[in-house]
């Protein structure tokens, strides 16, 4: 005879394996099929405020303005990173405070951030200038994707060039939302 209870506990750890994969499959911390991270990536050059230019529409970032990044490495290995932006429906600044770690070598842009525990999402730079002025970043596919910029605006040929990056890598910039930087943060 089998029991009740027994049949239970076999549900419910067949249930928590089901959506243990489930989850792990959703989170995928592997770069999307054919973008490459950079190599040769400095992670000490890479820290500092980054200001977003444009970026694929989701809801965490909907209606934001003036959109910045601030990388900072920890004595751990760890970087943190502060996203901030000004939500003018609200008339206020959000900000998001979370931890990106390396996924392999530190040479490799490829890393994993969190900003809710231990739910991590991938982080790749995909392209990033020589001299770390301005960077494409993607998550765990193409529906993720930033340009981010040391300056708040950069001038239009080198803007052309870096969505034309992004579109031999087929993300849809057609769809990229440009960020306004009119206002000035009180936390820089």
């Amino acid at each position: 005879m089998i029991h009740a209870r027994s049949v239970s506990r076999r549900l419910l750890m067949a249930c928590v394996v089901a959506c243990a994969g489930a989850l792990a499959a959703c989170a995928s911390m592997e770069p999307p099929a054919g973008i490459p991270p950079v190599k040769a990536f400095d992670v000490s050059r890479y820290e500092g405020r980054w200001y977003e230019l444009a970026r694929l529409d989701h809801s965490f970032e909907r209606g934001m303005t003036d959109v910045s990044a601030t990388y900072q490495r920890q004595p751990d290995g760890s970087v943190r990173v502060v996203n901030r932006g000004f939500v003018a429906a609200k008339n206020t600044w959000k900000e998001a405070v979370g931890k990106a770690l390396f996924t392999g070598d530190e040479q490799t842009a490829s890393l994993k951030v969190s900003f809710f525990g231990p739910f991590y999402g991938g982080y790749h730079v995909a392209a990033l200038d020589p001299d770390y002025q301005w960077s494409v970043v993607v998550g765990p596919d193409r529906r993720y994707a930033w340009i981010l910029a040391r300056t708040p605006q950069l001038p239009a040929d080198v803007q052309k060039q870096i969505v034309a990056k992004m579109q031999s890598l087929g993300i849809d910039t057609q769809a990229l939302i440009w960020v306004s930087h009119s206002r000035t943060d009180p936390k820089p």
